[in-house]
Formats: C-alpha cells, sequence, structure tokens
C-alpha cells in the first residue's frame, strides 16, 4: 500500500476495506510481517526515539488509528482518508478470518481477559479457528521465554496473531519478531478489553469529532491526562509546524 509521511511516520492510505484485504493477504500466505495501528500517542512518540520510528516504518502497513491523524493527512495533503483503528479492525479480520477458515491467535493482556475474548469470539464467530493465546508476564522476558512463545505460536498454525502489549512494547515486540514468527501480527492495544466489555468506547459522535481521548481520559485520568494533553498539544504544534513549512516551502 501506498504510503505518506505525518510528522514522523509513514502512513498506510486507502479504503477500510483494503486494509483488510491487504492484512488477510499476508496472513493467508503465512508471510512474516506486522502491521502498526498507529494513533497520535504512537505518532510522538516516533517522533522523540528515532529507533521507535524505525520500528513503526519498517512495519509491513501502518494504519491511521484515530480522527486527529485522518484529519492530519487531509490539512496537510488534502487526503481524504478512512480511519482504522483496533477496535473496528479486529472484528472485521475475524469476521473475514471466519469466512475464509484463517487460524487467530491472541497475544497478551491478562489470562483473565483472553478468557473473555476466546468466549466472545466463539458468541460472535462461531465458525472461526482459534489457534491460541498467551498472556505473557509483564516483566521482561528471557531469551528462553521468547524462544517458547515463538514455537507455540508457529506450532499453532495461526494466520494473524492479534498482539495487544500497548505501546511501545507490542510494536517493539512485533518489530523484534518479524522473521522469527509465520504469520502477519498486528499490535490492537486496548482492543481485548473493549471487545468483551470490561472497558467502554466513546459513542460515534464523540469519535467522529476526535473526542474519543477525551471520554478515554474521564475513565482513568490519574494514568491518561499527561498523555493526553501533553501528547495532543505537541501533536497540533507539530502538524500547525509542519503545514507552515509546506505552504511556505520552508
Amino acid at each position: 500500500m501506498h504510503k505518506k509521511k505525518l510528522i514522523s511516520i509513514n502512513i498506510s492510505l486507502g479504503k477500510y476495506q483494503e486494509f483488510v484485504d491487504n492484512i488477510l493477504g499476508l496472513g493467508k500466505n503465512h508471510t512474516s510481517s506486522y502491521v502498526c495501528v498507529s494513533n497520535v500517542h504512537v505518532c510522538i512518540e516516533a517522533f522523540r526515539f528515532k529507533d521507535f520510528s524505525e520500528v513503526v516504518n519498517n512495519a509491513d502497513i501502518v494504519t491511521p488509528d484515530g480522527m486527529p491523524l485522518v484529519k492530519g493527512l487531509k490539512w496537510l495533503y488534502g487526503i481524504q482518508q478512512d480511519k482504522v483503528s483496533g477496535p473496528d479492525l479486529m472484528p472485521s479480520l475475524l469476521k473475514e478470518m471466519e469466512r475464509q477458515n484463517l487460524a487467530a491467535f491472541f497475544y497478551g493482556s491478562t489470562p483473565g481477559v483472553l478468557e473473555k475474548l476466546n468466549g466472545w469470539c466463539k458468541d460472535n464467530f462461531p465458525g472461526l479457528t482459534i489457534a491460541g493465546s498467551v498472556s505473557p508476564p509483564f516483566r521482561k522476558l528471557s531469551d528462553e521465554e521468547i524462544e517458547q512463545d515463538v514455537q507455540i505460536i508457529n506450532q499453532s498454525g495461526a494466520h494473524v496473531v492479534f498482539v495487544a502489549l500497548g505501546c511501545p512494547k507490542q510494536e517493539r515486540w512485533m518489530a523484534a519478531m518479524k522473521g522469527r514468527i509465520n504469520a502477519v501480527m498486528i499490535g490492537v492495544g486496548g482492543a481485548f478489553p473493549m471487545l468483551v466489555g470490561e472497558e467502554k468506547r466513546a459513542p460515534l459522535w464523540m469519535q467522529k469529532n476526535m473526542l474519543e481521548w477525551l471520554y478515554r481520559l474521564m475513565q482513568d485520568p490519574k494514568r491518561l491526562f499527561k498523555r493526553y494533553f501533553v501528547t495532543n498539544s505537541y501533536y497540533i504544534y507539530l502538524l500547525t509546524k509542519e503545514k507552515l513549512k509546506l505552504t511556505f516551502k520552508i
């Protein structure tokens, strides 16, 4: 898929369904690859840390997760781009995987959430093949533990591995696993608890008006205050700076 640079990351462009089709195309062929579902947090982390920027920009596909990135592409380049977020993309992929008889693997989150996720999949996609799931410990894994997880995933025959380790951990993990795991990996962040109902998602009107961050902030103000106010403000500053460069050819 063609990409366009937005501040620090190269965003893949295309219709929503193109993302679904391209991701499943990689999975169907057991191509060792990874997909970054990128929001403002990912964008700013990539701007601040060059090594993380390389991780994101080496991804096979980088989706625009959230209206701030979608609006940014339109403001800078006049590009009309669909939003492709983790909580939307994951059910779309699972539905199509059920139809195409492709196997899913879930990596990350907690054992309790994974158990609920397996039940949610059975209720919503009864024909879906769930190849397996692993909830790794939150500490740094040893080389032996990493290799064990690689073997479990590869031996399961999974076509798509949904990774929920949080940013930037999941992106770094996927980049390190490219060439080792024989499937397409996609980092979906907090999609697991959202899908099983442990976390509520913002109403559609808030999503469309770039207020999803505010809804999440109200749910967890202590953890997210600095991330959203500092990160979002910095994103607007960098976007404005980029717009001025493009406008005045600075």
